[in-house]
């Protein structure tokens, strides 16, 4: 009873403020078909449900899979952006958004209800960004179901950075940090959220957002080793190129 008490406290708080902010999810996407819809639907539900103007940007990044017209069927603006660079693909989506408020998400990650309230929420309490713990969607080995909560440990309580999967923001306080850092490959999000800290208080949710545990499905880790090698030995600088990304970028899907 007092959960849901909580949970309705809260929806009147967002609704009360849901003429002044507009909400903006940016989903990146490449060849996310199978997951997409469902990501958009429960976006632009959520907006309904809780009177909270908001949109859903894809910013596609060359997909070859039918998303765009899925993207476009579900509801959501699309913009083809074409740079295969994901910071700079952020980047393009946020700068197409309407919103007072960003929310990246991937477009093989689903977001719930309570944890769009959760972030409003802190947003509305002073936070100017912030992300949320992360599960996986589907079955995964016990190893990865073991890893990802030494992750969300560390990366999340710890360091307090947002996935790359899942964060919000300000769009001032994004702008000012000057978005993601489009020299990057990967792991943007960490600077970004290193950035924002540094602006104002930033917030990691415990509520979560369940993503794809696809890649390491698709890949060994004799194939993620390396690239975690060559991070902790050359550092930032590793992220600043191509080589050895391609299980990033190249797009594969499972069967």
């Amino acid at each position: 009873m007092v959960s849901q008490l909580g949970d309705s406290a809260r929806n009147v708080e967002v609704a009360q403020t849901s003429a002044e902010v507009e909400v903006s999810v940016v989903m990146p996407c490449l060849n996310e078909a199978e997951t997409i819809e469902t990501c958009i639907r429960k976006a632009l539900s959520f907006f309904a449900a809780s009177r909270v103007s908001g949109e859903v940007v894809v910013a596609d990044n060359g997909s070859l899979d039918g998303s765009i017209e899925i993207a476009r069927q579900a509801g959501a603006r699309v913009i083809d952006v074409q740079l295969r660079k994901i910071s700079a693909v952020r980047n393009a989506g946020a700068r197409q958004a309407k919103g007072d408020v960003f929310f990246f998400v991937d477009a093989d990650t689903q977001i719930s209800e309570r944890t769009l309230r959760a972030a409003l929420h802190a947003l509305e309490r002073g936070a100017i960004g912030g992300g949320a713990w992360v599960t996986f969607k589907e079955p995964v080995n016990l190893s990865v179901r073991i890893g990802i909560h030494v992750f969300n440990f560390f990366y999340m309580r710890l360091l307090r950075w947002a996935a790359g999967c899942f964060l919000y923001a300000d769009r001032k306080a994004f702008e000012a940090c000057g978005g993601f850092d489009e020299t990057l490959y990967a792991s943007e999000e960490i600077l970004l959220s290193r950035a924002l800290k540094r602006q104002g208080k930033f917030v990691i949710l415990r509520e979560s957002v369940r993503t794809s545990g696809r890649k390491m499905r698709m890949h060994s880790p004799w194939e993620i080793i390396p690239f975690v090698i060559r991070f902790m030995l050359r550092g930032p600088a590793f992220l600043r190129e191509r080589k050895g990304m391609d299980w990033w970028y190249d797009g594969k899907r499972e069967k």
